[in-house]
Order: structure tokens, then sequence, then C-alpha cells
């Protein structure tokens, strides 16, 4: 959950995310983490960072597998939205035990490269898990990303990762970017919208092609519908869809905004409501799964 904000390391810009917000429209992404949790494969005295750790929930699980043992191993977090970090670091300060094991930090994840305490090759795994599609949404920064995760790892070092793929939440971003269309137009539409969705041939291309080179150990794409958190579907596009809305805003003003909210709302009303293919009555989100897991060459 990755965008420039004021106060990270590097970037100026507004910070789009708010913790209890997050709760309210979108908990269910740290619980649905488990596959890639368990490709992670966490052992005692790994030294992990975590880009695009939010408000630190994957953290402090991950950091209760490292003090099993030794209590040696350590995980850093990174998330571009201070509010996210803040939220982060609260929560882990209540668990003293893990307290020293988790750490944080804003950071904007295309500026990894830059830092040099981080690009010590002195992590041996990177984690990130549904972040990826916000932090490679600008094309001409995605080198940048790839080339700080690379550094960062020691030789041989493990990459794991999770984002959304190509086709993710596509009822949602139509509803978005055809609601904005007739209020703005297409183009700034288009360049409202904050999401890169790629494929697994993308993704493979990319790694195998990236400075110094990863070799593809697994990759996946996996449809999941998942039920909408606690908030329902207006949460959800309250939230993800904020950086649409702030674009008609400006452009149109504050009552734009909200009969563009209440559109796309109603519109999805329509699409999402059933049973998600397992029986449970709700309203569904076409959710699309990349994950991979690749080592440093």
């Amino acid at each position: 959950m990755s965008t420039s904000v004021e106060g990270q390391k590097g970037a100026k810009g507004e910070d789009h995310w708010s913790s209890e917000a997050y709760q309210n429209a979108a908990a269910f992404v740290p619980k649905l983490a488990t596959k890639v949790v368990g490709w992670l494969d966490v052992r005692d005295g790994d030294r992990i960072l975590d880009v695009g750790c939010g408000d630190g929930v994957l953290n402090i699980q991950i950091a209760q597998a490292l003090c099993k043992e030794s209590g040696t191993g350590r995980i850093h977090g990174v998330d571009s939205s201070v509010a996210m970090i803040t939220a982060a670091k609260e929560a882990t300060a209540a668990i003293p035990r893990i307290s020293g094991i988790c750490t944080f930090e804003a950071l904007d994840a295309t500026l990894l490269h830059t830092d040099p305490e981080l690009q010590k090759e002195s992590f041996d795994k990177v984690f990130s898990n549904a972040a990826m599609h916000w932090i490679l949404r600008p094309e001409n920064r995605r080198d940048d990303f790839f080339k700080g995760v690379h550094k960062a790892l020691k030789p041989g070092g493990i990459f794991v990762f999770e984002m959304g793929g190509m086709g993710n939440c596509a009822e949602m971003r139509t509803a978005l970017l055809s609601t904005l269309s007739h209020r703005i137009g297409i183009r700034l539409a288009r360049a409202a919208d904050p999401w890169f969705f790629p494929s697994t041939t993308w993704m493979r291309r990319t790694l195998t092609s990236s400075p110094g080179g990863f070799e593809v150990l697994q990759l996946e794409s996996e449809y999941r519908p998942t039920k909408a958190g606690e908030g329902g579907i207006r949460a959800w596009v309250i939230l993800m869809g904020k950086q649409f809305f702030d674009v008609v805003e400006k452009e149109k003003g504050k009552e734009v905004r909200e009969e563009c909210e209440k559109e796309v709302e109603e519109v999805l009303r329509t699409v999402v409501r059933g049973d998600g293919g397992d029986g449970e009555e709700g309203e569904w989100i076409g959710y699309v799964r990349l994950r991979g897991v690749a080592r440093k060459l």
C-alpha cells in the first residue's frame, strides 16, 4: 500500500491511508496471506525486509515465529504511509517481546535503491504482500524498485511476494473508470488509476531481466473471490478509490465527488452481490492474486 506521502524518506505528497479505514475496508488482506507467508518459510535467525508493510499486522505474526528459538531474527517494515507506519509502531510497542525484533520506517519503496542502510545485501529475504500493485504503478520507477530489492538481499537471498494480478478487481476498476470518465474524461480518469496488475508473463520476464537478475522458483496467478470487509463495498470504494475521487474533486468540486462515490457504490451493488461460489451470501470482490518466489543470482 505504497503511495508518496509527506514526511517519508525521499519524497513528498499526500498520505492516502488511514489504519482505521483500512481495518474497516480491507482487514481481510493480511488474514488471506497464509499461502504467501508459507512460501516465505520463516526460519530462526532470518533477517527479513517487508516492503509495503502497512499497519504491521503480518510483521507481528512473522516476529512471533522469529522469537521462538534464538530470537536473533529481525523484520524491518517499510511503507510510504506515515499513518500506517505510526500504527505499526504503536501495535508492536504494546508487545514487548517483539518490540526489538520488529522495526519500521516510512519510505517510498521505489527509493529502496537510494537508502544506504537497506542496500548492504544484509537481508535473507524480502517480502511484500498486497503492495506491489501500488508501488509499480509509475512505469518509469519499476526498474528502481527491483534494483532496490535485489541490492537489499544477500547473495542467494529470496524475494517472496503477492500482489494484484491481471484482471484483479476488474468490476471495481471498471466502475471507477467509467463513472469518472463521464465527469472528467477518460484521459484524466486513466491518469488517476493508482494500480498496475501484471500477468505472470510480465513478472517472469521482469524478474529475470532486472539488474543482477533473479531466478524464478515459483510463480502463479489465482482467481480468489473475496468477501468485502466489515464496512462492505462502500468502505472499499471510499478507501481504495480515494485517488480517483480526489481528482474528481479537484476538477469538479466536492459535490461531484460525492455523486461519483454514490454512483460507483450503486453500480457495484448490482454486480458483487452473491455467494462467492461457496454458498455464503454477501458482497464479493473479484480478486486475482499474483504470487511468486525468486532467488537473487
